[in-house]
């Protein structure tokens, strides 16, 4: 029989990357996490992983297994969330960062809607691109885009398979032309986002060749991620950008879709926590909100 317990450290591994870093966010040790999958994989009868001394990788069985393992997990989630719903009502103050363009364009209105369904939560956000730290400023819980680079925070997933795509206005693709391949980019004016000092201005894409790694450049940077999905609108370059920061500007047809949507970098969008205290009642609930408004956009 299948164990919920394992369900979970599958899935965790397979967005941490590894059973050591699983370990981590589950608080449990890396032997145990291992024990977990190999347990699953017995009861399945299929092995789930590709093992080898430098990487882990998803089988075939288990790429087509994960979505129902991920389907099934949040169907617990949600059920316990609706008990957990008839037994109280949620209140209190909500401390919530998230990153500005995300922010400003996708989350407001339904946060807006989430408040309105739970009157009593005082909501508190905090917008920026920046890396908050949850201690200093006291945070609930955090929206954040990618691999966390501090392994020891919770990350529940959110929008697993959304990626950055690359962009462009109609008004830029009609004066310079549309890139066909990531080395045509060198040849363009590129938008690029900046965090503290790092420049993000190696944009990977995942082609039938293989990752393609491009070093690329433009005349406008900024550490604001709307900033720069605003220049792009304008016509004034390309731009690299998880997909759901632009849907809305991709259905106007404000930006063009450049590639296949195949190729764009695997961007996963996490709710995260300090620990696991911080999953309130409150938060989980927002999650569960979340999760079924990003499934309904059906990206």
């Amino acid at each position: 029989m299948v164990r919920m317990d394992d369900l979970q450290v599958f899935v965790t591994t397979v967005e941490a990357g590894s059973f050591s870093a699983a370990a981590r966010q589950l608080d449990i040790s890396p032997a145990l996490a291992s024990g977990a999958v190999q347990r699953l994989e017995r009861s399945l009868g299929i092995r789930l992983f590709v093992r080898s001394t430098r990487k882990l990788r998803l089988s075939d069985d288990g790429q087509r297994y994960l979505p129902h393992a991920r389907q099934v997990l949040e169907a617990l989630s949600e059920g316990e969330l609706a008990l957990a719903d008839g037994r109280e009502e949620i209140a209190g103050p909500l401390r919530l960062s998230m990153p500005s363009d995300l922010g400003r364009n996708l989350l407001l209105p339904w946060l807006d809607e989430f408040q309105a369904a739970h009157p009593r939560i005082e909501l508190q956000l905090r917008l920026s691109d920046q890396v908050a730290d949850f201690f200093s400023d006291r945070l609930d819980a955090g929206i954040r885009y990618g691999q966390l680079a501090d392994s020891s925070l919770v990350a529940l997933p959110l929008a697993a398979n959304n990626r950055r795509i690359l962009c462009a206005a109609p008004a830029y693709l009609a004066r310079h032309g549309a890139p066909r391949t990531p080395e045509d980019l060198t040849q363009h004016n590129c938008l690029r986002y900046m965090m503290g000092d790092l420049t993000h201005e190696r944009w990977s894409f995942h082609t039938e060749h293989g990752v393609k790694a491009v070093m690329v450049a433009g005349d406008r940077t900024s550490d604001d991620a709307d900033v720069v999905r605003r220049w792009a609108v304008a016509g004034l370059g390309v731009v690299f950008k998880s997909q759901l920061d632009v849907r809305a500007d991709l259905e106007a047809g404000r930006l063009v879709e450049l590639f296949p949507r195949a190729w764009g970098q695997p961007t996963p969008l996490h709710l995260v926590c300090a620990h696991r205290q911080s999953l309130t009642p409150v938060v989980q609930q927002l999650r569960a909100f979340l999760v079924q408004r990003l499934q309904a956009l059906g990206d």
